[in-house]
């Protein structure tokens, strides 16, 4: 009698045994998740969407979508009259240990297609195995798509692998959007996820053009503190933007978007200094009326912001002409994302002559 083959219709359970994505995470994989196990119902999420060129316009042609991701439809809001916008959803309360996510976004020739989230994407904590995304993207002649995620958020103890590839036909053009914060930092949560690792690989019609990789591993005594000078140093948050297209003046645009890129950062830190001043303002009003029994006015160093950066950004062209990649660290989300999103406005005017979509969500 001939024995029962793992992952057959023998009846048996889905198995957490599985190959590794990165030699760091194989001890993870073997890991064994007693809530369910990987591949079980509910741990493997699949997303795919094609949009098309129509009638003038961009139509999603074919979605489909299993639990975690939600898709409602397309909305008309771009500020780009031709294209098509997804928002997409989720009804969970974020990724799980043992979670595996596999997506696949197209956008045909001539498409403008714009793939966002309508909330962060939040790593929980885990005590076994991990969580992985496999992303694949695709842009056919002449065609323009946009994959601008809201931050992804790791929890305390967490795991995640991201694999991200975007494959180009000749005229098409990419922008991908990744932000990562390093915790719940309201609750003073920094740096206490075990390993992150993203990578972005990007092919045009004949070859790679380039590759990038993050590997943060703060549980790990052996690896690089995320914090030393070199990588973060004394910034927490941190984001990418690619703008991926062959046939751009790479240097040319890599100029715009730093300049973009870096007045966001001047303007939130002016923003902020304002604000701090305003509140400090208020702080030693209230005490000096406080002393002297209602009749003071406050003073002392009201005037002054704070000392040390919030932010930093800037830009450069990619290997192989492939495009630019704008990076920026910061203290918070809002600044990192706003210092992308100034660079990524200014590249659509030029790629699309039109705005950048508000970051704002509904």
């Amino acid at each position: 009698m001939a024995a029962d083959v793992p992952g057959s219709d023998s009846g048996d359970p889905p198995s957490d045994r599985e190959e590794a994505p990165h030699p760091s995470f194989e001890d993870y994989a073997a890991e064994p998740v007693p809530q369910a196990a990987v591949g079980s119902p509910g741990k493997d999420g699949n997303l795919e969407l094609r949009f098309e060129r129509v009638d003038g316009g961009t139509a999603l042609v074919h979605d489909y979508a299993t639990v975690p991701f939600h898709v409602s439809g397309t909305l008309a809001s771009d500020p780009h009259p031709n294209a098509s916008t997804v928002f997409l959803q989720s009804p969970t309360g974020g990724i799980a240990q043992g979670d595996r996510q596999d997506v696949e976004i197209a956008a045909g020739p001539e498409a403008i297609a714009h793939v966002t989230t309508q909330s962060s994407t939040k790593v929980q904590s885990m005590e076994r195995n991990y969580a992985g995304a496999d992303l694949r993207l695709s842009v056919g002649t002449g065609g323009y798509l946009e994959y601008v995620p809201e931050p992804t958020i790791l929890h305390a103890n967490s795991r995640y692998h991201q694999d991200l590839r975007i494959d180009l036909a000749a005229g098409a053009t990419a922008v991908l959007g990744d932000v990562v914060v390093p915790g719940r930092l309201a609750r003073g949560e920094r740096f206490e996820f075990e390993r992150y690792l993203s990578r972005v690989r990007a092919y045009g019609p004949e070859a790679m053009l380039f590759e990038d990789a993050a590997h943060l591993a703060p549980g790990d005594a052996g690896s690089v503190d995320p914090t030393d000078s070199g990588v973060l140093g004394e910034f927490t948050v941190y984001g990418t933007l690619y703008v991926v297209d062959p046939e751009m003046d790479a240097p040319a645009m890599s100029d715009r978007l730093h300049a973009a890129a870096t007045e966001a950062v001047e303007a939130a830190e002016a923003a902020e200094a304002a604000e701090s001043t305003g509140a400090t303002e208020a702080i030693e009003a209230t005490e000096s009326n406080a002393d002297d029994g209602g009749t003071g006015t406050g003073g002392g160093a009201s005037g002054e912001g704070p000392s040390a950066e919030t932010a930093r950004a800037g830009a450069s062209a990619l290997p192989n002409g492939a495009g630019v990649a704008v990076r920026a660290l910061g203290d918070r989300a809002e600044t990192v994302q706003a210092s992308l999103h100034a660079a990524w406005d200014a590249a659509r005017r030029d790629l699309i002559d039109a705005p950048a979509p508000s970051g704002r969500k509904y």
